[in-house]
């Protein structure tokens, strides 16, 4: 085992929490045929399969935990793949996409068959001809309602049930509770029974939390700089910091540890994809995607334009 092969994530201690990882480097095996883009979202199934998003061909990758490739598909999404979700649904599992490129958010089954698709809702005071709807994330709640997050459009959040029926919308850009400035990530946390809604503000440098039906709960905006999206696990949720960390929080939005932070990286040249020999293993640079499996180990994609992917291995004391 070589130097990189046997660092170690130090993160921040609070109380008698501790977060301790060892860096597995290399861990994805790319094979030849799959030319990686911007690597934006990481999710990974019931067994523990580890899949890809990002905007390469093919633009969804599977891989175990151990990072041998099992095989791709996605060819569609290429150039626009951006939020990345998979959810339970009676038993069975599916992934929700959604597209800048084309503008749209689609369901798929794990081998990449089309269950659904929705585009820009008929809005016409929020949308039209200048206005563009570019959805960036989409989450799902218990009851299978959708929720669509159209970050790199105009800032709104988008209601569906699941069958893709419109419901509602709210939002649009500003600063004010319920506004937004690219609302990059959404997810549904359950962690205290009743569910809620959490929206990751990347543009106004915060989280903002709703009841199911888009009615304003509260926010929050310590230790965070541009939060991406959200991955809930336990009573833990983590969030790619894209300002080069992640940080994970516990049930009551409390900090728990930053994890691999470097803040030189966002002020390198030409960042986020800065000349290769800056990277260390045991620190991120442009954090965007996470997922954590169920052995504990965290994974992690970056935005940078040939992708880069991170394993942490959790260790137990």
């Amino acid at each position: 085992m070589n130097e990189l092969e046997t660092l170690s994530l130090h993160a921040l201690q609070v109380g008698n929490t501790s977060h301790d990882y060892e860096v597995v480097p290399n861990w994805a095996k790319i094979p030849d045929h799959v030319t990686l883009g911007y690597s934006h979202g990481i999710v990974v199934d019931e067994a523990d399969r580890v899949y890809l998003f990002h905007t390469g061909r093919p633009s969804v990758v599977v891989f175990d935990r151990d990072g041998e490739y099992l095989n791709a598909w996605g060819e569609e999404f290429e150039g626009g793949a951006h939020g990345f979700y998979l959810h339970k649904e009676a038993g069975c599992e599916f992934l929700y996409v959604t597209d800048t490129a084309k503008r749209m958010m689609v369901k798929t089954t794990l081998t990449g068959e089309h269950l659904l698709t929705i585009g820009a809702p008929d809005v016409p005071d929020i949308y039209d001809d200048e206005r563009k709807f570019v959805p960036t994330d989409v989450a799902v709640a218990p009851n299978g309602d959708i929720y669509i997050a159209d970050g790199y459009g105009q800032s709104w959040i988008h209601h569906y049930d699941a069958l893709g029926n419109y419901i509602r919308s709210w939002g649009e850009k500003g600063k004010e509770d319920g506004q937004f400035n690219c609302p990059h990530g959404i997810s549904i946390d359950v962690r205290r029974g009743e569910p809620e809604i959490y929206v990751a503000d990347r543009g106004n440098h915060r989280i903002q939390v709703f009841t199911l039906n888009g009615e304003f709960k509260r926010s929050f905006d310590h230790d965070m700089d541009m939060p991406c999206s959200f991955y809930f696990h336990k009573d833990e949720m983590y969030i790619p910091d894209l300002y080069s960390r992640v940080t994970v929080f516990d049930k009551h939005d409390r900090l728990v540890a930053h994890l691999g932070e470097d803040r030189q990286a966002k002020s390198q040249q030409g960042w986020p994809n800065v000349d290769k020999g800056y990277f260390r293993a045991n620190k991120f640079s442009s954090p965007h995607g996470i997922c954590v499996d169920s052995r504990g180990d965290v994974y992690v994609a970056e935005w940078i334009s040939d992708g880069r992917l991170t394993k942490l291995k959790r260790k137990y004391g």
